[in-house]
């Protein structure tokens, strides 16, 4: 029993030995005395303050009491207080004087004394502290005033971090009015404080702290996403977030211009307002809006404090040359991607962009991408890739000048599957040894693999062909051949991917008893004896005198001269009653004429005559011609009292000189020689008649024999 009282009083003595302890000895003496005259912008006071630091123990009762006394003179004044600073007022000191000033605290064990200050009271005018009120980009600018009479002398600038309670005091420079902060550090937030002294006088106080963040200092990761044709216009455009290091705070918003044929749209979106223009993940952002007749974009990040270096985008991506081999290779699984190329040399020098694109997603999501600098060929993605879900991998090239270039993409999966089946398999053409077959490819979101080939077999013939899948998923056929005529077959065919076949989709037809070729050997004759027909008739209404055909050239005609030089001919009627006159007409006339042939009785006394005058059935007088040529009427076909006149201004229409000034062949000559042998007869009716009518017309004897 005594050991446990005896334990519990030593552990009380123990825990009241401190206080004790405290209790023993004098105050610490104060330090760090500082006396001025404060003044704000417009004027200063009339008394003294002066402050002190103390290290007494706050459980101890201390008075402190402030001494002054003129520096050569024994007279002194003092205040007592427990305050830690203490007042001169204006009554208790000369103006422009010097002061000894000092400190001294007492309490119940003793007291102590600070150290002696002197100074002059024209000396001790304290400006009030700046003030800052602004920032551009890391330089802040500060607001301070002295008397008009009397100038700035210099300011200092202190700062150190959030995290950080030492400061570190730099001197400011030029008129100290503001300063710039060099080399700060990415996403840290500095604290600043000022103070300033004019050219006599005390410095003021430091400043109340301000804040800095810059502006972001990173330059966003811009790209397009196009979906599954990454050449194509509609696509949208999308960055990556900046990581805080580089947004140096809290990103307000986006600054979006593009450049189009009719100018520069400007588009400020707001991280405020995400869902409308904007669309924002964890990692990137994208315009909801299309890039179609955009030609280059740029985009910077901005917060309180500026904006970031834009970053600029070329637009349309520019197709590169189509290869046959494949350039890129890939290794994927369920949370890695990796991505590598091989291209020729001259492609080595510039800088790559690799993305992928998940198949069926919408612009903007399941997208990713990395640059890639220079002399390297290998990007890596990490992320959570789907099973049996299509990813395609697109390379590019990006010049100097921003303009992008498509090399080349392909598919790939985390993990690969069977595939579904063939859509639309059917026979597109046939004959007797022969069959086309069609088919659709598997479509993209069903495949679950790379689809290596298609497997065709043909049940009867117990045969098994393989055919490439198209790279462009595009509809593919396949030729069977060596088939019998009128046999039925059944052909099914099958997707293949690395995980094995998928399910077979079959189709049945039967093969024709002979070819097509003989069924147009009938077609062909009735076309050849129609066309035999058409021209027999065509030659048969062409075949009369004088008359030719518009479709059969006109060299196959003998040349014949003009009627419209006879003068019998000068008076004709015009005249057409020919039912196919639409398809053959006169050669070399414009209006197809028919003369009227008159038979006259020549008496032996009208040969005596060397002209007599005639009746003519209109009632007129005509004269009849000496050499023996017959009377035509020459009616118009609208009026019948039409006058000679008329023929003789039709043949002045036609502009033809007459028959007679025309120079005749040379068998033309030697008939009208043999017939002027034959009787004499004859010989008196060449007399009277014209050239024309000596070699077309018939003679009179000929006409009444008939």
């Amino acid at each position: 029993m005594a050991t446990l009282r005896t334990r519990w009083l030593l552990s009380m003595l123990l825990l009241n030995l401190p206080y004790s302890c405290a209790t023993t000895g004098p105050p610490a003496p104060p330090s760090n005395l500082k006396c001025y005259i404060p003044c704000d912008d417009s004027n200063c006071e009339v008394y003294i303050q002066c402050v002190w630091d103390h290290a007494s123990d706050l459980q101890i009762p201390t008075n402190y009491s402030l001494h002054w006394e003129p520096a050569h003179s024994e007279e002194g004044h003092l205040t007592t207080g427990t305050s830690i600073s203490g007042y001169i007022f204006r009554e208790q000191y000369s103006s422009h004087s010097d002061l000894r000033v000092w400190v001294q605290a007492k309490n119940q064990h003793g007291s102590a004394k600070s150290q002696e200050v002197v100074f002059n009271t024209a000396n001790i005018y304290k400006p009030s502290p700046p003030i800052i009120n602004r920032q551009e980009q890391f330089e802040i600018f500060w607001h301070f005033t002295c008397d008009p009479l009397v100038t700035v002398k210099h300011c200092e600038v202190r700062h150190r971090t959030e995290a950080d309670q030492v400061w570190n005091e730099d001197e400011g420079g030029g008129l100290c009015v503001s300063y710039t902060f060099d080399n700060p550090q990415p996403g840290i937030v500095y604290e600043f404080q000022v103070r300033c002294g004019c050219s006599t006088g005390l410095m003021s106080n430091w400043s109340a702290s301000y804040k800095m963040s810059s502006a972001p200092v990173g330059k966003l990761d811009l790209w397009r996403d196009c979906g599954m044709s990454p050449t194509s216009v509609d696509c949208v455009l999308t960055w990556k977030k900046l990581p805080l290091s580089e947004a140096c705070g809290h990103i307000l918003g986006y600054e979006v211009k593009l450049s189009k044929t009719n100018g520069t749209v400007s588009v400020n979106v707001s991280t405020a307002e995400l869902g409308g223009q904007l669309v924002c993940d964890e990692m990137q952002c994208h315009l909801n809006s299309s890039l179609k007749d955009v030609l280059s974009a740029s985009v910077s990040a901005y917060n309180t404090h500026g904006a970031s270096e834009p970053s600029y985008l070329s637009s349309p991506i520019i197709q590169g040359k189509e290869k046959n081999e494949q350039a890129i290779y890939l290794q994927m699984n369920d949370e890695n991607l990796t991505v590598s190329w091989h291209l020729p040399s001259q492609l080595a020098d510039k800088e790559y962009v690799v993305e992928y694109k998940q198949a069926g997603s919408p612009l903007g999501q399941g997208f990713d991408w990395v640059r890639v600098n220079k002399g390297h060929a290998m990007g890596i993605f990490k992320g959570q890739f789907k099973q049996y879900t299509p990813y395609q991998v697109s390379l590019f090239t990006v010049s100097h000048s921003k303009e992008s270039q498509h090399l080349s993409s392909v598919i790939g999966y985390s993990r690969q599957g069977t595939p579904s089946e063939v859509l639309s398999f059917k026979v597109d053409s046939i004959s007797a040894n022969r069959v086309t077959l069609f088919w659709e490819p598997v479509p993209l979101n069903k495949q679950y693999g790379v689809i290596l080939y298609y497997q065709i077999g043909v049940e009867r013939q117990n045969v098994m062909y393989n055919v490439s899948a198209s790279l462009h998923f595009e509809n593919q056929t396949f030729e069977l051949l060596y088939l019998s005529p009128g046999q039925d077959y059944e052909v099914w065919i099958r997707a293949v991917t690395p995980a094995g076949p998928g399910a077979k989709v079959t189709t049945w037809f039967k093969t024709k008893l002979q070819e097509d070729f003989v069924y147009l050997i009938p077609v062909l004759l009735v076309t050849c004896i129609v066309v035999i027909a058409f021209a027999v008739i065509l030659l048969s209404a062409c075949r009369g005198e004088g008359k030719g055909c518009p479709l059969v050239p006109s060299c196959f005609y003998e040349k014949v001269p003009d009627p419209h030089n006879s003068r019998i001919f000068r008076q004709m009627k015009y005249q057409i009653n020919d039912p196919l006159a639409w398809i053959c007409i006169p050669i070399n006339e414009p209006h197809p004429n028919i003369s009227l042939l008159e038979v006259v009785d020549i008496q032996p006394r009208a040969l005596e005559s060397s002209l007599e005058t005639t009746s003519h059935p209109d009632g007129l007088n005509r004269p009849l011609v000496v050499d023996g040529s017959s009377q035509i009427d020459c009616q118009d076909d609208q009026r019948e009292d039409a006058v000679t006149e008329e023929c003789d201004r039709t043949e002045n229409r036609y502009g033809r000189e007459e028959y007679s000034k025309m120079v005749d062949s040379d068998e033309e000559r030697d008939r009208e020689e043999e017939d002027r042998d034959d009787s004499m007869s004859s010989s008196e009716e060449e007399q009277l008649m014209s050239g024309y009518e000596k070699h077309f017309m018939p003679t009179a004897l000929e006409v009444l024999e008939a």
